[in-house]
């Protein structure tokens, strides 16, 4: 016979209510009471499943806080679109929280007494392990830890393709902006910026790989990196930007300085955001479908068993007046 809800209250020593609760994620029960509950259920074999009706109400769209800037970098906004799409095909509601380590976090889930957990972009390891658990289906979005379910973007063939475009084009002093190197997009980016520049028999140069200061926003950052390597003595003649924004504040600087772009500094960035292709110079840069993102991550959580545990989406590379002279 199988274990019902009232052998876990009864064995909680709690009412159903609290069972449900605790099972739910949902609010007004301590985190002792709610780990104690579910420790129970598990040791019983209680399909909680069950309980959940096998469908998935509540979905919450984590983003970081360092993230949550969607004006000067919309990236997560489109991931965003194509969750909300994805959720209205299942008849979910999704919801969004932008959220730190120095945030209550599990408090702030319970008033969105969550059913899924759909974090995308960087978190630290303290909120990922706080996130898993809470034992929700959860997957990764733009992210990757060992063990988890994700989606990514192709990051190292295309740091390989932008860096190979940049040599082809004739460029030798290929410079790499990356931000925190914690982020598994950027270290994954410099993967493939460096596997090209090996190809091609050159060694990678330190002095052209630099890293946006922390705590500044992805163009301020990125302002104060280009303005390291203008500096060099040999300065590069062609800059691989970690993502669009940073690339888009390069272009900017670059041109403040009196640099002609392409002629004398090429420039590349990732994701193809709205604003790479309406710049002064448009900008050449490694598209990523970030609706579909979105979408993919809402079916690794929905279909579980029948996706695969990791996927990874291609890129293209776009060509536009940043690498291309006239």
């Amino acid at each position: 016979m199988p274990v019902t809800i009232r052998d876990v209250a009864e064995a909680a020593g709690v009412s159903i209510g609290t069972v449900s609760r605790a099972l739910k994620n949902q609010r007004g029960l301590s985190d002792e009471t709610r780990r104690r509950v579910r420790s129970i259920a598990r040791k019983l074999g209680y399909d909680s499943d069950r309980l959940r009706g096998n469908k998935v109400q509540r979905l919450v769209f984590l983003v970081h806080r360092q993230h949550s800037t969607f004006a000067t970098n919309p990236f997560f906004s489109l991931v965003l679109q194509g969750v909300e799409a994805a959720c209205r095909d299942y008849g979910t509601v999704p919801t969004l929280l932008a959220t730190g380590p120095a945030d209550p976090v599990r408090d702030q889930l319970r008033l969105h007494e969550p059913d899924a957990l759909l974090p995308a972009g960087f978190f630290e390891p303290e909120v990922l392990g706080l996130l898993a658990s809470l034992e929700l289906p959860m997957a990764l979005v733009d992210y990757w830890v060992p063990g988890m379910r994700s989606v990514n973007p192709d990051n190292v063939q295309g740091g390989y393709i932008a860096t190979r475009h940049l040599l082809d084009i004739g460029r030798r002093r290929i410079a790499y902006l990356a931000g925190s190197l914690a982020h598994f997009s950027i270290r994954e980016r410099e993967q493939g910026y460096r596997r090209a520049l090996f190809e091609a028999g050159m060694l990678a140069d330190p002095d052209l790989e630099v890293i946006a200061p922390p705590g500044l926003g992805h163009d301020q950052g990125a302002e104060v990196a280009i303005r390291q390597l203008l500096r060099l003595r040999q300065r590069p003649d062609a800059v691989f930007a970690y993502n669009d924004s940073a690339a888009l504040a390069v272009l900017r600087v670059c041109q403040e300085a009196g640099l002609r772009v392409p002629q004398d500094i090429a420039i590349v960035g990732f994701d193809d955001i709205p604003a790479a292709g309406f710049a002064t110079t448009p900008l050449s840069t490694l598209r990523v479908d970030q609706e579909l993102l979105g979408r993919t991550g809402v079916e690794l959580i929905m279909r579980g068993e029948e996706m695969p545990q990791e996927i990874i989406l291609p890129v293209e590379l776009v060509v536009r007046q940043s690498t291309r002279e006239a």
